[in-house]
């Protein structure tokens, strides 16, 4: 079990997070979770804010920072209360637009958005009180990709630290690299360290880092593919090991878009979902070389999971149907990694974002 599932371990019932978007929604909400029965609360609005899309928490789950699609594009922050109600602290505009993705470091001193449309990503020192600082710097990135309708220009889609806080990994869509930063804390800027390049056309998204930190576990949004890459965190290079399908080519009777990847709190499974056919791919983790092998695909009983999460305890999954409005909730076996649905739904506007 993992610290932050020890530490959540012991509370019941657990709040969630969901950011939304513009579609009648109000701004984030929250349910809370019985880690028992697996039931949610209706969702309520905890924050009114414009099309909050992507979130982030603090490791002491004191601090909410959210994506705010107003004012030219901007991220904003939030206190907890211990009732878990939201209170705005402040907000900073990204300096390039409106963000796709936003992400802490591993300390919680500094924060990181992608813009992807405007090709961007923004760097924001966190000051102690958790109020965002003004930017420090905006870095636009270059290239682009053979798909003419998706890869005209560089999309930076993510931004995740790596587990020793030296590097920031940014999985640009429109290049087919991910672009790899040195973090200079003390400045709160970036420095270019290098890339790792993807099959042209693959669109890279999202990805996880192993609880070791020695694997990277990429989606590619375009090729429906999860890709695994050795990571040497000395060098803060990348080898890929593996390309896996989530969706065969066989089975893309609707447009596909695969979203998110989420590693299991045990470390045992991968899963990605797949929009279009509606479904999260489970895959196994090999204990000895990280890749992967198929589990299953189940649907989510939702459309358009732009995203999912797992609790931290592992035990349940938690999969936003986008077109759908709702949440839907799957009980995760702890010994094969698969999902049951447990026939329950609740409804919300257009949900982008879960996390715990």
């Amino acid at each position: 079990m993992t610290n932050l599932s020890q530490a959540f371990s012991s509370q019941n019932p657990l709040p969630l997070w969901i950011g939304t978007g513009g579609k009648g929604s109000k701004g984030i909400y929250r349910t809370m979770l019985d880690l028992a029965s697996g039931k949610l609360t209706a969702p309520i609005v905890a924050a009114e804010i414009g099309s909050p899309g992507f979130l982030a928490l603090n490791a002491e789950r004191t601090r909410l920072y959210s994506l705010r699609q107003e004012d030219g594009g901007s991220v904003a922050s939030f206190s907890i209360g211990p009732d878990h109600s939201l209170n705005l602290l402040n907000t900073q505009s990204t300096g390039d637009g409106n963000a796709s993705h936003l992400s802490l470091d591993r300390t919680g001193g500094l924060l990181f958005s992608a813009q992807y449309g405007s090709g961007s990503i923004t760097v924001y020192p966190l000051l102690e009180d958790g109020r965002i600082g003004e930017h420090s710097q905006v870095i636009r990135h270059s290239g682009s990709g053979p798909n003419k309708d998706r890869q005209g220009g560089p999309h930076p889609h993510f931004t995740g630290a790596s587990p020793d806080n030296r590097f920031l990994l940014v999985p640009d869509l429109g290049t087919d690299r991910i672009v790899i930063y040195r973090i200079l804390h003390k400045t709160a800027t970036l420095a270019a360290h290098g890339s790792a390049v993807l099959p042209p056309g693959s669109g890279p998204r999202h990805l996880k880092f192993s609880h070791d930190g020695t694997k990277v576990y990429l989606v590619n949004e375009l090729s429906m593919t999860v890709t695994v890459f050795g990571y040497d965190a000395e060098e803060a290079t990348m080898t890929t090991l593996q390309t896996i399908a989530t969706l065969p080519e066989t089975m893309w009777k609707v447009p596909n878009k695969a979203s998110e990847i989420r590693l299991h709190p045990s470390g045992k499974f991968v899963y990605a979902a797949n929009r279009g056919h509606d479904s999260i791919t489970v895959f196994s983790v090999d204990e000895s070389s990280g890749l992967l092998t198929c589990v299953e695909r189940e649907a989510i009983r939702g459309a358009y999971p732009r995203n999912f999460n797992i609790d931290p305890t592992g035990k349940w999954l938690v999969a936003a149907g986008r077109a759908s409005n709702t949440l839907s909730i799957f009980s995760i076996d702890a010994d094969t990694g698969r999902l049951y649905f447990t026939t329950d739904l609740v409804n919300l506007p257009d949900p982008i974002c879960v996390e715990w």
